[in-house]
């Protein structure tokens, strides 16, 4: 489908806007103090762009991969717990899942005919070998820096995460960026997660803005996605 709110950079061209958003290539935009996402801070880009007929009033981080560099760690950690429960699912199915929450990736990647009275301990396989991960994660190169900058020019910054209570503490530490975050979310915020749009909602209402005053930034087709169902522009790295 199309998808008129999103555009993407590369170099000095701009795409979109986006068709089929599980067939878009990764874009990758580079973090600093000079080369800011397109369209999230205007000063440093002037003009408009397609797509984005005003400055947004607040940005919504997604975490997992956009700001910390944890995707892979999630894919490996997965597959051992579904490994030990027996279940032999590819790497590249589980890394493809990686982004949605994981009541909603077990239905990507596993079968449908499967006893679901043994997901919970699945879920918490995943979480007690991600955890053994918690001390060495680190922000991706330049993420702090952004999250500073979009504060610095007035924005509102907001962490949109599904990750439980204890991870998002342990991701915001690794981030360093507290100074410049006004709110942030987690699991216990929502009742589905992405590509459903309700984690996009409950961000949107702790920055206190309409969703065409905001503007999310994620690494996922699934924040693609849940970003569309909530009328939220979405800026893919």
């Amino acid at each position: 489908p199309l998808l008129p709110n999103i555009w993407l950079r590369r170099g000095d061209r701009t795409f979109g806007p986006l068709r089929r958003p599980s067939r878009c290539p990764r874009i990758a935009v580079p973090f600093g103090a000079n080369r800011w996402l397109p369209g999230l801070l205007p000063e440093a880009e002037p003009g408009r762009r397609p797509g984005m007929s005003h400055s947004p009033d607040a940005v919504l981080f997604d975490v997992d991969g956009t700001l910390i560099d944890s995707n892979y760690l999630h894919t490996v950690t997965w597959w051992e717990s579904f490994a030990k429960a027996g279940y032999d699912v590819p790497m590249r199915d589980i890394h493809r899942a990686i982004g949605m929450g994981s009541d909603q990736l077990l239905d990507a990647v596993l079968p449908a005919g499967r006893d679901r009275g043994g997901d919970d301990e699945l879920v918490a396989g995943h979480d007690a070998l991600f955890s053994v991960y918690w001390s060495r994660l680190k922000p991706l190169p330049g993420a702090p820096d952004l999250v500073r900058a979009c504060k610095k020019r007035g924005l509102r910054v907001v962490l949109a995460s599904s990750a439980g209570q204890d991870e998002l503490q342990v991701m915001r530490a690794a981030l360093n960026a507290d100074d410049a975050i006004d709110e942030a979310t987690s699991a216990a915020d929502v009742e589905q997660s992405k590509p459903a749009p309700d984690l996009v909602q409950v961000a949107l209402a702790k920055a206190e803005v309409e969703p065409a005053r905001a503007v999310f930034v994620g690494d996922t087709v699934w924040d693609v996605q849940a970003c569309q169902h909530a009328g939220v522009r979405c800026i893919a790295v």
